[in-house]
């Protein structure tokens, strides 16, 4: 099969599924998708806000139900989550509705919220709204992208080795990327 059959069949899912476990990256990519008509914009909005809202609302419950779990104890014990906790009880809305727009929030804030005292009535409609916002501002934002990637594609295939060259590029920055990520975090639980 094809890539682009494969992207076609199965985008949304992934859409859906990458919202949740990476965010950003896999939503602007939806939004590249959608821009090369392998999937619907409305879909590729959908599916982000709706993976994001889903695993969001799995990690409040998990604050909420597990809040004496070792696991969460430890996710507790990062400074991350101090700071989480600090803001939330300055500004619970406006908490819930942004967290998910700050780098380095995204996970322990949801478990911060199901910690707290804010009641599951009032994240679940908040958390839905800010992830709609999000996953429509990300697929649009890749979306555009897209307007400046086709061009680019297009020039590229042409010639072979360019195209290998930027792909070894991304490679490496994607991979350094996540070392550096997968560094500070270690960093900061210790």
């Amino acid at each position: 099969m094809a890539m682009e059959a494969l992207l076609a069949r199965y985008g949304l899912l992934a859409i859906l599924v990458g919202a949740g476990i990476e965010g950003e990256a896999v939503v602007i990519a939806g939004g590249v998708l959608a821009h090369r008509g392998l999937v619907p914009l409305w879909g590729a909005m959908l599916c982000a806000a709706a993976g994001s809202c889903i695993v969001d609302q799995a990690w409040f419950l998990a604050g909420r139900r597990l809040r004496d779990n070792r696991r969460v104890a430890a996710i507790r014990a990062k400074p991350a989550f101090a700071r989480a906790l600090g803001l939330l009880e300055r500004h619970p809305t406006v908490f819930v509705l942004g967290f998910r727009f700050v780098y380095g929030m995204r996970t322990v804030s949801p478990i911060a919220i199901g910690t707290s005292r804010v009641p599951a009535r009032r994240f679940v409609p908040l958390n839905a709204l800010a992830a709609a916002i999000w996953g429509c501002l990300f697929t649009l934002l890749g979306y555009w992208f897209g307007n400046f990637l086709d061009p680019l594609l297009h020039r590229l295939i042409g010639r072979p080795h360019v195209l290998a060259l930027v792909a070894a590029t991304l490679a490496i920055a994607g991979a350094a990327f996540w070392l550096l990520r997968r560094r500070r975090s270690a960093l900061h639980q210790s």
